[in-house]
């Protein structure tokens, strides 16, 4: 729980501090089973593009969509010039293709605890919430959208695949987008290795939830893992707490 008894933890302090500015992921942390569509958007938009079919596997988890597309366009002989051309039309193509193929509702895809989590966060004074996803944004935004939690992300903020083929790179871009927070003053959210792995390359604090591909043996390199997103409000609200009285006494 965020709660300390008396209404949110700390609601309105800090804000004189810049407050907190907390990274999520959204595959595998704020949603699961989200991908799917996802993928086949993206594997479309190749065949469209690019004129490629590609069947075997790469790893997913944790990297941007271009760093995907680039590893199925490479195995189907696309050279790497070739696809930097029509990169700009493989974004589009695939939020395209992605717009058509989400379903209306993703409420059901909601990791467990979550939207209370952004709700509690919302409520409070001192806390804003934004993204590191290697999703392209327009299909990010219409996730969150369709799953009901849009609203606590706002626009112009954040950071995607569309940004930046590296997902270390993302952290960074997501601070300055939001007035330049300082590197104590963020927390990234996410759920697999890679998600840590971006944070520690901005040297940033970091919680992991299990609630994706990876168990939490596989996420020991984050400051702290949760089972689920009730596990990670209780380590999210620690963590608030720290930062907000580290503040008070500096």
């Amino acid at each position: 729980m965020l709660d300390g008894g008396s209404g949110p933890v700390g609601a309105g302090r800090g804000r004189e501090n810049g407050g907190v500015l907390v990274l999520f992921d959204i595959d595998g942390t704020l949603l699961l089973r989200a991908s799917r569509e996802h993928a086949a958007a993206l594997r479309d938009a190749l065949a469209q593009v690019y004129g490629v079919s590609v069947a075997a596997p790469v790893p997913a988890a944790g990297r941007t969509d271009t760093a995907i597309a680039r590893d199925l366009a490479t195995l189907a002989g696309v050279s790497a010039e070739r696809f930097e051309l029509g990169l700009e039309q493989f974004k589009e193509t695939c939020r395209t293709l992605f717009a058509a193929r989400c379903p209306p509702s993703l409420d059901d895809r909601l990791a467990p605890g979550m939207r209370e989590l952004l709700e509690q966060l919302a409520a409070r004074g001192d806390v804003r919430c934004s993204l590191v996803t290697g999703n392209y944004e327009a299909v990010a935004r219409l996730k969150l959208e369709r799953a009901g939690i849009g609203q606590h992300f706002a626009p112009g903020q954040g950071a995607f695949g569309s940004d930046a083929e590296s997902r270390n790179e993302l952290p960074a871009i997501a601070r300055a987008r939001a007035g330049g927070y300082r590197r104590e003053q963020t927390i990234v959210i996410g759920d697999t290795p890679l998600d840590i792995a971006c944070a520690r390359a901005d040297s940033l604090r970091v919680l992991a939830v299990a609630t994706g591909p990876h168990p939490a043996s596989e996420l020991a390199h984050a400051d702290a893992v949760a089972a689920d997103g009730w596990e990670l409000a209780a380590l999210l609200g620690a963590a608030l707490e720290a930062l907000s009285a580290r503040a008070a006494c500096s």
